[in-house]
C-alpha cells in the first residue's frame, strides 16, 4: 500500500500536478474585489474573465519563473521592486509592472455608483493643480490617448506632494526608478487593446470616456491620504 501510494505521487509529480504547491509562489494574483460581470455595460464580464484570468495570470506567473535568476524577489514588495526595477532584466521589469499596475487597476474600480466621490481634500489637490475635475479628466483622457501602442496612464502624487497627469509604455509605471515622471500614482488606466476591444474595438476615446463612470473614488481618495504622508 505504501509503496503503491509513493509511486502514485511521483507520476503525479512528474505530470506537475504538485508543482504549485512543491515551491510557494512568492507574488500571487488576488481574486477580483467584485465579480466579472460587476462594471457591465461600462467594461464587459469577458473581458474583465480574460484580463484578470489570463494577462495579469501570465504577469504573475512569469514574475514568479523569475526568483530562480534572482531570489531577492522572496519576500520583496511590489513597491519596493519597482524603486530598483533597473536592477533586474527585461522579464522582471514587464512582469513585475504587469503585476503592479493590474493589482492596482482592479482596486481603483468599483461597480457604477458605488465607488464614491472625490474627498474634500483630493478635490482640493485636483482644483490647484488642474482647476477642475473636469479639466483633470480632460487631461488624463488625452495622456491616455495620445500613449501610441499600448501602456498606461496616471494621476500620480510627487515628490512635492502636487498631483500630476503622466503617461507610460507598456506596463512600467511612476514608481519604477527608470520613470521619466516619477510619483505614487493614485489612479490609473490600462490602455493596451486587450482592456477594452471586445466592447470598444479601436474606440479608445470612447473606452475612456466610460471607464470614469467605474472609477472607485473611495480607493482614490485612500491612495491620495497615504501618499501625502
Amino acid at each position: 500500500m505504501m509503496r503503491s501510494l509513493k509511486i502514485l505521487v511521483t507520476m503525479l509529480c512528474a505530470l506537475g500536478v504538485f508543482a504549485v504547491t512543491a515551491q510557494a509562489q512568492p507574488f500571487t494574483l488576488e481574486p477580483l474585489p467584485y465579480a466579472s460581470d460587476a462594471l457591465e455595460p461600462y467594461i464587459d464580464k469577458m473581458t474583465m474573465e480574460i484580463h484578470h484570468g489570463m494577462h495579469h495570470q501570465a504577469y504573475v506567473n512569469n514574475l514568479n519563473a523569475q526568483v530562480k535568476n534572482f531570489p531577492e524577489l522572496e519576500g520583496m514588495s511590489l513597491e519596493s521592486l519597482m524603486a530598483r526595477i533597473s536592477t533586474f532584466n527585461a522579464a522582471v521589469r514587464n512582469n513585475g509592472g504587469g503585476h503592479y499596475n493590474h493589482d492596482l487597476f482592479w482596486k481603483i474600480m468599483a461597480p457604477a455608483g458605488q465607488g464614491g466621490e472625490p474627498s474634500a481634500e483630493l478635490l482640493k489637490a485636483i482644483t490647484g493643480a488642474f482647476g477642475s475635475l473636469e479639466e483633470m479628466k480632460k487631461q488624463f483622457n488625452q495622456a491616455a490617448a495620445a500613449r501610441f501602442g499600448s501602456g498606461w496612464a496616471w494621476v500620480i502624487v510627487t515628490a512635492e506632494k502636487k498631483l500630476a497627469v503622466t503617461s507610460t509604455a507598456n506596463q512600467d509605471n511612476p514608481l519604477m526608478d527608470v520613470a521619466e515622471v516619477k510619483g505614487t500614482p493614485i489612479l490609473g488606466v490600462d490602455v493596451w487593446e486587450h482592456a477594452y476591444y471586445l466592447s470598444y474595438q479601436n474606440r479608445r476615446g470612447a473606452y475612456l470616456n466610460f471607464w470614469w463612470d467605474v472609477v472607485n473614488w473611495n480607493e482614490v481618495n485612500r491612495r491620495f491620504a497615504e501618499a501625502l504622508q
